[in-house]
């Protein structure tokens, strides 16, 4: 068959031809370095994803679609390549030295991230529901393996298996939608479930509800939506905290890409049938994540949670709708990846071998033997509480501006309750660190120049993003499909 028949377009998909040759160069670099070149291994993934990310952003305007229709990039999926690929500079910056130290130094470990990376850019970019899905599994399979990359470790070991076990059923059950929807539709593009739902009065139909309903259940296992929640905290405690960073960051921002791409274009027309249980989701999950974050002792475990009650209030913006909605989950999911990856870049910092230092008691008196470091946590759990003039603050109120805006003012009045609710628990770290006296013999620790500038760029954008905010939202706006 003539390659030209097929409208393969394979010029629309430079970035990601050029992410998948970067991982296989490396795949196969790595088995011919001795141990002591493979330290070469990071320093080339990060610098072929930084040349990618100039490519993504050189062709940002491109509006293209490729292979028969079933992938489209275009403003919308590159303003999400951005995300994913810088989550993933900053989340290799931060690995360098925790796994010289925990030494577990191995080339497969980037390797892996630039998959679930490429994974991730084929999410936001699928056009049709089988290739969201086989980004949605190239990712999933990915996260899998780091989250036990560490194989002497009962933790680590035991995350892993928790993840893919949980995963796996959460694979069926998006499968299964598919194939409801496919059976109902007779399609499983966007673009044609878009026109059948418009062009006729299915929207209500049982089968094509529960399609929609299990569609969700997938996506819900990905950004850690309650009631499909349960791995994230043993998931976050137990893998390499860089990993940690990485599956709280680029795949939560892949799963939303994904849904709004799925819920806002192709389901655009059952929105009321949605809406409703979309609402309930949202307040479930903002309220359950909250809550049970102030009561943990283990930092990693108290930012899991933190992380399920962000997801519900992007969700927030999921229930508005419309273009201020969407424009504003996607500055939010923007600013998120800098606070949270700064945040676990200071657990990776103030570990030692064998262990993330990552209890509550660990950052006693902090701010008296590293002072700097204490400020840039206290930066990152000011801007995750949504405090002025972080980033934080602007991406919660351009959340709750679009919902108001549509009338969901009780959903509002809720997720603010709920922000009031997480400064305890963000401001508790801070008094911590500030306001106790030191316990114990304190390790000294070696921050490298890579983990610095992990660090240092997180802290710079999360201002930059609280200063001038608009800039972010107007490219937003400007990305919105």
């Amino acid at each position: 068959m003539n390659l030209n028949m097929l409208d393969l377009n394979l010029s629309a998909v430079i970035p990601h031809l050029a992410l998948l040759g970067l991982g296989l160069i490396l795949l196969f670099l790595s088995p011919l370095l001795s141990k002591k070149g493979k330290e070469i291994i990071p320093h080339l993934s990060w610098i072929g994803l930084f040349l990618i990310l100039a490519l993504v952003i050189k062709n940002f305007s491109s509006n293209r679609t490729a292979f028969m229709n079933m992938l489209m990039v275009d403003r919308f999926s590159n303003f999400f390549n951005l995300v994913f690929i810088i989550s993933s500079i900053l989340v290799i910056l931060a690995s360098i030295s925790y796994l010289k130290r925990e030494d577990v130094l191995k080339g497969e470990y980037f390797v892996l991230i630039i998959f679930a990376t490429l994974g991730m850019m084929l999410m936001a970019c699928g056009l049709d529901l089988i290739i969201i899905f086989l980004g949605l599994e190239i990712m999933s399979i990915s996260l899998y393996i780091l989250a036990g990359f560490k194989r002497d470790d009962i933790k680590s070991n035991e995350s892993s298996m928790k993840y893919f076990l949980m995963g796996a059923f959460a694979s069926g059950f998006f499968l299964y939608g598919i194939a409801l929807i496919y059976g109902k539709i007779g399609s499983t593009n966007l673009v044609d479930i878009a026109n059948v739902l418009f062009a006729s009065t299915i929207q209500h139909n049982p089968i094509l509800l529960v399609g929609v309903g299990f569609l969700l259940i997938g996506f819900g296992f990905k950004i850690g939506l309650v009631p499909f929640h349960m791995w994230v905290p043993d998931v976050y405690q137990g893998a390499p905290t860089p990993i940690t960073a990485f599956i709280s960051a680029g795949p939560k921002a892949a799963g939303f890409a994904a849904l709004l791409r799925v819920f806002l274009y192709a389901l655009q027309s059952v929105h009321l049938s949605w809406s409703s249980a979309l609402w309930i989701l949202a307040v479930v999950t903002m309220s359950l994540g909250n809550i049970i974050a102030i009561s943990q002792s283990n930092i990693k475990r108290m930012l899991a949670y933190s992380s399920i009650a962000h997801a519900g209030y992007v969700f927030v913006a999921l229930v508005a709708g419309g273009k201020e909605g969407l424009s504003s989950a996607m500055f939010y999911l923007m600013a998120y990846i800098f606070m949270n990856i700064g945040a676990f870049s200071i657990i990776t910092a103030l570990g030692t071998k064998g262990e993330d230092r990552a209890e509550l008691s660990d950052y006693t008196g902090l701010s008296n033997k590293y002072p700097w470091l204490s400020v840039f946590m206290a930066v990152f759990m000011l801007a995750l509480a949504g405090f002025p003039p972080t980033a934080g603050f602007f991406a919660k109120f351009y959340v709750f501006s679009a919902a108001v805006k549509q009338g969901y003012i009780w959903l509002v009045v809720i997720a603010v309750l709920n922000s009031f609710v997480s400064i305890y628990y963000y401001l508790r770290v801070v008094v911590v660190m500030f306001m106790h006296k030191p316990s114990g013999v304190t390790t000294p620790i070696v921050l490298p120049f890579a983990l610095i500038l992990a660090i240092l760029f997180s802290i710079a954008s999360i201002l930059y993003l609280g200063l001038f905010p608009q800039n972010l939202l107007t490219l937003a706006n400007l990305s919105i499909f």
